[in-house]
């Protein structure tokens, strides 16, 4: 039951006409007096459960915001734009404005969703849950994609790389999303892994995707950590060599997510569900149609769609939908970010987020059981 009683005033307001009513029997003296109390309360009772049992009436929301980033991981929310499911789809809520909003990296994504600018959002698994440390109200609802992300070397080092792996990387410079994203979760755990210090032994530097690329090139950055299609255009342009992809650094872990702020949650649950509903066609329409996939992606970021072809095709990158199946790796992110903040954390008495705190599944699993 996902009803809420102080998101519904309604109910309030009947209650309260009710008690009204009730109240006056209460002048009237023995059993009578006895029997219409109890007949008033069990009407309230009753009245009360059945509208709690149907869910809120959903509140007026004529527009929608969704949040992503300029990835192929992500091509989902942008498919469904280009062909018109946003707006189709959610019409019969009463939506007429989908707003699309780009952020270079999850977690600006996240502080936009905390400061209550966006309804849903596809991004990374790790930023929601380095955000609901901070008090985020959301929770992650579907899956959208795992793995994808490469480590990309400049040219030069390549043959170092390759005699030494990871070790050679100590002492270098390596440009990569901020701190609470999915790849500088990854990065920071597989440097971890192989008794590398992320703090110590490295610099890791926090940019976007274009500032990345445009960082190895000019030689400021060793290496670069980031999503699809980012690295197969570094190496098209000649200025990186993919040593690692993130299945290698981590097997299988989930990436990206759709998140729902919890205000979507409770207040407008018809409405997500359909919004699921709506991701899940957009996936499975991406993954039998990869090549038209990759020209929407390229209209929309203005790429070489040859390029971004062969970005889909070379990377180790799996769209889905199903949310059970980036469940593990949430809790492992979770744990990875909680012990590179314990001691912020523990000072201020938080704990470790377990897969209840981070995801909600049951809009998904009425989606898939046809509620």
């Amino acid at each position: 039951m996902r009803a809420d009683i102080y998101n519904c005033p309604f109910i309030c307001a009947i209650i309260e006409k009710l008690i009204y009513k009730v109240s006056p029997i209460c002048k009237l003296g023995g059993d009578c007096m006895e029997k219409r109390v109890i007949a008033g309360v069990i009407a309230v009772t009753v009245i009360a459960v059945a509208v709690l049992s149907a869910g809120c009436i959903e509140e007026k929301k004529t527009t929608l915001t969704i949040g992503y980033q300029p990835s192929t991981h992500q091509i989902a929310a942008m498919l469904a734009y280009d062909k018109g499911w946003w707006d189709a789809d959610l019409a019969k809520f009463g939506i007429e404005q989908v707003v699309m909003k780009e952020f270079p990296s999850g977690p600006p994504e996240m502080h936009a969703m905390l400061a209550g600018d966006l309804d849903v959002a596809y991004v990374g698994v790790a930023p929601p849950i380095a955000a609901m440390y901070e008090d985020l109200d959301a929770k992650i609802v579907a899956g959208v994609q795992t793995q994808g992300s490469a480590l990309v070397i400049r040219p030069e080092l390549a043959d170092e790389y390759n005699r030494k792996g990871p070790e050679s990387l100590i002492g270098k410079k390596i440009g990569t999303f901020p701190p609470g994203s999915i790849q500088h979760t990854i990065l920071s755990k597989w440097l971890m892994d192989n008794g590398i210090d992320p703090k110590e032994d490295v610099d890791i530097k926090a940019m976007g995707p274009s500032d990345a690329a445009t960082a190895i090139g000019a030689k400021t950055v060793d290496a670069v950590f980031l999503p699809s299609p980012t690295p197969t255009i570094i190496v098209e342009e000649g200025n990186g060599v993919i040593v690692e992809w993130s299945g290698s650094m981590w097997p299988n872990h989930a990436c990206c997510c759709l998140v729902a702020s919890g205000e979507m949650m409770r207040k407008h649950p018809d409405m997500l569900k359909q919004i699921i509903r709506t991701h899940i066609r957009a996936t499975e329409y991406q993954i039998a149609h990869p090549d038209e996939a990759a020209e929407i992606y390229a209209k929309w970021e203005h790429a070489d769609v040859s390029t971004i072809k062969h970005s889909i095709k070379a990377t180790d990158m799996e769209w889905i939908h199903d949310p059970h199946l980036e469940m593990e790796s949430g809790e492992e992110y979770a744990e990875v970010i909680y012990d590179l903040n314990r001691e912020r954390y523990e000072s201020k008495g938080i704990k470790p987020l377990t897969r209840a705190d981070i995801f909600d599944t049951s809009f998904y699993d009425e989606v898939i059981a046809g509620k």
